[in-house]
């Protein structure tokens, strides 16, 4: 049997999609007989599925993780055992042992609990589900993310799909286009690693197919939510001084899951945030192109 979790420098990294290694442990009965770090290769959320599953991994030991990564990681046939903490070495010997408990995928913000904060890195493709992009205060616009949407069905569900897309708004302004990146967009259809209206379009599509869609907000990001609107005092944010409206910034969430949030407004002693997807109430428009399934 083989056991990964994510790793880092000796601790249980507490954000699955964003982990950079594994520690890969090779077990016999109850016993570990050898153990190594492997890197993630830039792959991201549920598409880690598919690295593990490449690697043999039966259980996977993590921190927080979010539904459409949970969910591609039961299509794999990987076991989850997330909500771990500390070291490493540890959480294994307490999963071999039958202490360690899973707390499934955790994806609320628990904003009070929040205290730090990082500037905001690399953007994710617009058409992506990103875990932590998706909830915007409310799971309920995500599916797979705790949310009581039906699942995606149709001949692609479940598959590896390569797409390549050109996203607008209603105006015609282009916001996103894979085409302009010289690369089709991968990921598992009906994982909950997409916007749920392309996932839905993509699930019935024939490879070399094109279609165009008009997404509402409601299969796209969800509409604005204003409790995703929340202030901090800056005492318990430290580095929040330096922060200026219009500025996208990550908070760590009760996991330590990184939050994506845009700073609204600031005083001398408080600073709002809104944590809403920046595309939460549009309506957007794709031309989808089914390049390959796997």
């Amino acid at each position: 049997m083989k056991i990964a979790v994510t790793y880092d420098n000796g601790n249980v990294f507490q954000h699955f999609g964003k982990t950079e290694n594994f520690k890969i442990y090779e077990v016999e009965g109850q016993n570990v007989i050898s153990s190594e770090v492997i890197g993630s290769n830039g792959t991201g959320h549920g598409a880690l599925a598919g690295l593990l599953a490449e690697q043999g991994v039966n259980v996977l030991i993590c921190g927080g993780i979010g539904g459409g990564a949970q969910a591609a990681l039961e299509e794999a046939g990987i076991e989850l055992c997330s909500g771990a903490e500390g070291d490493v070495d540890q959480a294994v010997e307490a999963y071999l042992k039958g202490e360690l408990t899973s707390s499934g995928a955790t994806c609320d913000h628990h904003h009070d609990e929040e205290h730090s904060c990082g500037h905001h890195g690399e953007e994710h493709d617009c058409g992506q589900h990103d875990e932590e992009h998706s909830c915007g205060g409310s799971c309920g616009s995500c599916a797979g993310c705790g949310s009581h949407q039906p699942p995606i069905t149709g001949r692609n569900a479940g598959k590896i799909c390569k797409t390549h897309y050109r996203g607008t708004f209603n105006d015609g302004t282009q916001f996103d286009s894979s085409y302009d990146r010289g690369e089709p967009l991968e990921f598992i259809c009906g994982a909950g690693q997409m916007i749920r209206g392309f996932d839905a379009a993509v699930a019935n599509m024939e490879v070399g197919e094109i279609v165009d869609i008009h997404l509402m907000p409601e299969e796209a990001y969800g509409m604005p939510d204003p409790n995703a609107i929340f202030m901090i005092e800056m005492a318990q944010l430290p580095g929040s001084e330096d922060l200026e409206p219009g500025e996208k910034v990550y908070l760590s969430g009760q996991y330590g899951q990184p939050i994506p949030v845009t700073v609204v407004e600031k005083d001398e002693t408080s600073i709002t945030f809104d944590a809403n997807h920046e595309m939460a109430g549009k309506e957007l428009n794709f031309r989808i192109e089914l390049v390959e399934v796997k």
